[in-house]
């Protein structure tokens, strides 16, 4: 499958090291498309610049992006840089802000070898900010920062760097100064080369002139200058040994230990400038190059064996090993489905012919692409380290691996958050319900966030999702897009059930009626159990539900202990008490009998529902709830109206800062009070304060609301 290697490829191949793999990720808001806007046009892929409140930009193609003025999804693009006489390969992801689509950063931290962290200059660290971190933490992703908007009235670079090393628990390490701030803004200041860029804004920036460093910064200059060297040497012995003893450190030594901290995940140089004056963001293209991983540098990519999963397996990033990428992203097309796929090792050859080791069906490979936002170039092969589009995957989705079959391995899965809100839905026309069903498969390809069922009770369809603007895109995305007619119920909070106390119950289910009969029967124990617990006891938690087989005796033959389970696991996700999955418990199966004609899987599998049902009633059932972190930016002359409308809501206040003469407020709060929050907040605070919301943790609801919403239910 990995074809004859051709000289061009070896060419090619030998220079994965001016590639770069990075995404552009940050708090919504904090310029992150205008960023890649400026990239695009000074490394010529663009010859126009797009702005996002004028809905032209490149990479937010959507027709609901460029209305909203905000990314909804991660696009891909692939561009030049030339640097220091070299010419690099630029892969780039610029991904969305708003916490509802936080999924697309996820799938595309997974992939990316390095990360440019956007700020804004006058808010530093904001709550979206502290969770791209940490999913950048959680895939060990080198990356460096930018404070942007520097021409922003109020912009403050040593507040923000200092949001950066307080909140974030960052070691940053400042390698640019700005020269001004506000209106006031003319320029940076090289920290490493001690040079001064200015920026011309009739050129669009593309023109930079060097110059000295103003006389008014040179005691500032000296500090910032002094504490990077520090920074440096603490990073390389060679330089600690030069520091001691006070020689001169020199640019390029103080950019390898920098390189060599920012990939082994120690320190993050910080950059500055404003995308929207056209200030800084060529020399943070060159920070890329200079202190990002290429894709030789990073560890390389671990799986297992399919058919031993206790085997870790590796593939390193080289031309002779067997091809392995991992499926990050699926975009549904007129054309067939477009695959956007990670190659970590090998070559792949359109029309070639790979594996999905997770479900054994093999793949062709028809066509391959590389990506600029919505344009396409065709390409013939692909290899390790570069980032397409593939055409032809028919069964592979997000988190799947595609691999050489003769190599089989299985990468590492990405981890999807459960919905936390959902809303009914019902086809018009008996032409629309016919689409309805395809159409929602399509969505579901595409964003592994989103769960939609079917409601046998009240005839509706289900749609779940992480928040009221993430089902509002997708509502318009089948009206508007895919020309279906809906009616559309209100938002709806995804609640879940759990457990008190541990109980047990036994489940029998006997059928006779003339002939062979059915029976099964099965005794079980459920009891209250965390994710941590089933780590220890290495049980799977599949759906926060574990499942163990203490059948001793063969009262129930093995053939018939994953039916009961099954019928468990199906008992709890279709809810006990009020309809809703149950999560966060054990069920241990201790006993039963089985008859020698009669006995069936399908028998067993009603037996355990039976079983579950029973044992969770006796176990005392508990409604949880979704609750969400909610961060507010408010003047302080609202303050007071902003808590207590938090309490009323339910909320808990977390914690107040001061931020000048604005407080951010952080608090706990319930979903199911939180909706139409944003029209409330604009009202009571003249529309001056802000907010934003990310799910925290399911909590018991209280008595009186569990009573009041059952009632509702009619339960």
């Amino acid at each position: 499958m990995t074809a004859a290697v051709t000289n061009a490829t070896i060419k090619k191949l030998s220079r994965l090291d001016v590639t770069r793999n990075f995404g552009i990720c940050a708090h919504i808001d904090a310029g992150k498309t205008t960023v890649t806007e400026r990239i695009l046009f000074y490394t010529g892929k663009t010859y126009k610049m797009g702005e996002v409140h004028e809905g032209t930009a490149t990479m937010d193609f959507l027709a609901e992006e460029q209305e909203r003025g905000i990314t909804i999804q991660s696009a891909a693009t692939t561009c030049p840089w030339s640097h220091a006489g070299t010419d690099y390969v630029m892969n780039l992801i610029d991904t969305p802000g708003h916490v509802d689509f936080t999924i697309e950063v996820e799938r595309s931290m997974r992939v990316l070898d390095g990360a440019v962290v956007v700020f804004d200059g006058k808010e530093g660290v904001e709550a979206q900010s502290e969770t791209v971190w940490r999913q950048a933490d959680r895939y060990r992703v080198p990356r460096i920062a930018y404070i942007n908007k520097m021409d922003k009235l109020g912009a403050d670079f040593r507040f923000s760097f200092n949001s950066i090393r307080e909140r974030l628990g960052a070691n940053a390490v400042a390698v640019q100064l700005p020269i001004g701030s506000g209106n006031e803004l003319e320029g940076i200041i090289d920290l490493v080369n001690m040079k001064a860029f200015f920026f011309s804004a009739q050129e669009l920036g593309a023109k930079v002139e060097e110059g000295s460093i103003p006389e008014r910064l040179a005691d500032e200059v000296e500090q910032w200058r002094h504490d990077l060297i520090e920074k440096a040497a603490e990073l390389d012995d060679e330089l600690t040994e030069k520091f001691v003893m006070e020689e001169e450190i020199q640019p390029d030594e103080i950019k390898r230990a920098l390189r060599k901290g920012t990939i082994s995940l120690k320190c993050v140089p910080v950059f500055c400038g404003s995308a929207l004056k056209y200030i800084g963001v060529q020399r943070l293209l060159d920070g890329v190059v200079d202190y990002l991983p290429n894709p030789t540098e990073v560890p390389m990519v671990q799986g297992t064996d399919p058919k031993d999963k206790t085997k870790v397996l590796t593939r390193p990033n080289a031309l002779d090993a067997p091809f392995a990428a991992l499926v990050f992203k699926v975009v549904s097309d007129a054309h067939g489905d477009l695959t956007y796929a990670r190659v970590y090792s090998g070559i792949l050859k359109k029309g070639s012919r790979v594996v999905n080791p997770l479900n054994g069906r093999k793949e062709n490979i028809s066509r391959i692409f590389e990506m600029h936002a919505k344009d396409r170039i065709p390409r013939d092969e692909c290899t390790a380290g570069e980032i397409v589009a593939l055409v032809g995957i028919k069964n592979s989705v997000t988190g799947d691996t595609l691999c050489d079959p003769d190599h089989p391995i299985v990468l590492e899965r990405m981890d999807f958050p459960d919905p936390v809100i959902s809303m009914s839905i019902e086809p018009v026309s008996q032409a629309d319900k016919d689409k309805l069903g395809n159409a929602l498969g399509t969505i579901r390809r595409e964003d592994p966030s989103f769960r939609s069922h079917f409601d046998e009770e009240t005839g509706q369809t289900i749609i779940e999702g992480m928040g009221e603007l993430h089902l509002e895109i997708i509502t318009h995305k089948l009206i508007r897009d895919m020309k279906i007619g809906v009616n559309v119920g209100k938002p709806r909070v995804a609640y879940r059930e759990t457990i008190v106390n541990q109980a047990e119950a036994r489940g029998t289910h006997k059928k006779q009626s003339g002939g062979r009969g059915q029976f099964g029967d099965c005794i079980i124990t459920v009891q209250p159990f965390t994710e941590a617990e089933a780590i220890e006891a290495k049980l799977d938690y599949e759906d926060l539900i574990a499942f163990e087989n203490k059948i001793v005796g063969g009262s129930i033959p093995k053939e018939y202990i994953p039916s009961v389970e099954s019928g468990c696991r199906a008992a709890a996700k279709s809810g006990v008490l009020a309809g809703y999955p149950l999560i966060n418990a054990k069920i241990t199966l201790i006993d039963g009998s089985y008859h020698e004609v009669d006995s069936s899987q399908i028998a067993f599998e009603q037996a355990g529902i039976l079983a579950f049902r029973e044992a969770s009633r006796k176990a005392k059932l508990q409604l949880l709830e979704p609750i969400m972190k909610v961060i507010v930016t408010t003047p302080d002359e609202f303050l007071g109206n902003v808590t207590g409308d938090i309490n009323r809501r339910r909320g808990l206040i977390a914690d107040t800062e001061q931020r000048g003469n604005t407080r951010i407020v952080v608090a706990e709060a319930p979903l199911a009070e939180m909706f139409g929050y944003s029209t409330s907040l604009r009202g009571m605070s003249q529309g001056r304060a802000s907010y934003s919301m990310e799910p925290l943790d399911y909590r018991p609801v209280p008595e009186n609301v569990a009573k009041a919403l059952l009632e509702a239910q009619g339960r």
